[in-house]
């Protein structure tokens, strides 16, 4: 018997928190079939029965129509033509490592994650091809400033897919455009991901400011010393691409991370400012802060090229070195213009 291949695409949401429940409401907005991979057999169950996530976004509801949750990683990913990576960088290991190097053979891969491997100190993208042989045209990045809470509540949200293929993810930007999202293509792939990972540091940085009692007018500046050292950053290590830095992906994110009240990463960086431990402040916000471990992997990568970005090296000697930071800041003050 011949098998026929489906005229309709099928997704595999890989991760349970606030950011993949968010996007498996706009899939199934969209009526796109979606498997989705839950880490506890008790939260898939609560899901089969009331259909909203248990722990996260707890006022979504899920269409049970287009979604089927399991715990079963390898078989939502052989069963579906797309997948699509929404676990904290910290973990995706702990997923990847159950999986055949040869699982992801026909797929495309989005990623959603806005971390680095720490183990590696290496994109999400950049493992998949080194480990998995997934090609490069076969991934993209979707990013951009865009709360999980917000698209929650059906809040104007935009939305960028980075892609070397524009055509090969043609079929994906309609999973996520809506009546509320709006969607937009860039091939700047690199750029893209490490500014979604950047941000998050910077975001812990003003959060620091603020909880130090700072002001505004400093945080202004930080912000924009901020997008000052993405561009040193992505220009230096990854010249000649088509990258406008003002555009919503690198921008736009900055600036809702550092500034939104929904900020885990900002939510960190005033727990510590305020005079919290690290340790204590990450105990006490139950979720995962993508930033605090981006800095120590991005460190590795500042130090390797000899990079002068000063906020970076501030914001790693609070989380890693226990500098204080109202000293730290003190110190940073008179670099920064």
């Amino acid at each position: 018997m011949i098998s026929r291949k489906k005229s309709f695409p099928s997704v595999a949401v890989i991760g349970s928190g606030s950011w993949p429940t968010a996007l498996i409401k706009l899939l199934t907005e969209n009526k796109i079939e979606t498997r989705w991979w839950v880490r506890k057999e008790q939260d898939v169950d609560f899901i089969k029965t009331f259909w909203h996530n248990p722990n996260y976004l707890t006022s979504v509801l899920i269409d049970k129509r287009f979604v089927k949750p399991s715990t079963n990683v390898k078989n939502i990913v052989l069963k579906s033509d797309y997948v699509l990576f929404a676990v904290p960088a910290a973990y995706v290991l702990n997923v990847l490592n159950t999986l055949p190097k040869d699982v992801f053979k026909n797929k495309k891969i989005i990623t959603a994650i806005k971390g680095m491997i720490p183990e590696h100190n290496a994109l999400v993208s950049d493992y998949l091809v080194q480990y998995f042989n997934v090609k490069e045209k076969d991934i993209a990045i979707i990013s951009g400033p865009c709360h999980a809470e917000e698209v929650a509540m059906g809040k104007q949200s935009y939305l960028t897919l980075g892609t070397i293929d524009k055509e090969n993810f043609k079929e994906a930007l309609n999973f996520f455009s809506g009546s509320y999202t709006k969607v937009s293509v860039l091939s700047d792939v690199v750029g893209i991901e490490y500014a979604a990972i950047m941000k998050n540091v910077y975001a812990i940085a003003c959060g620091v400011s603020y909880g130090i009692n700072f002001g505004d007018n400093f945080q202004a500046v930080l912000v924009s010393n901020a997008m000052q050292e993405i561009a040193i950053f992505l220009n230096q290590l990854y010249p000649g691409a088509d990258r406008d830095l003002s555009r919503s992906p690198y921008l736009g994110d900055l600036l809702v991370t550092t500034y939104s009240q929904f900020s885990r990463n900002r939510t960190l960086g005033t727990m510590v400012g305020r005079g919290y431990t690290v340790k204590s402040a990450l105990i006490e916000m139950k979720m995962v802060a993508e930033g605090y471990y981006a800095i120590k992997s991005l460190k590795h990568v500042i130090d390797k090229n000899k990079l002068d970005l000063p906020i970076c090296e501030a914001v790693y000697r609070i989380m890693y070195d226990n500098v204080s930071p109202l000293v730290e800041y003190h110190l940073l003050k008179s670099k920064l213009s």
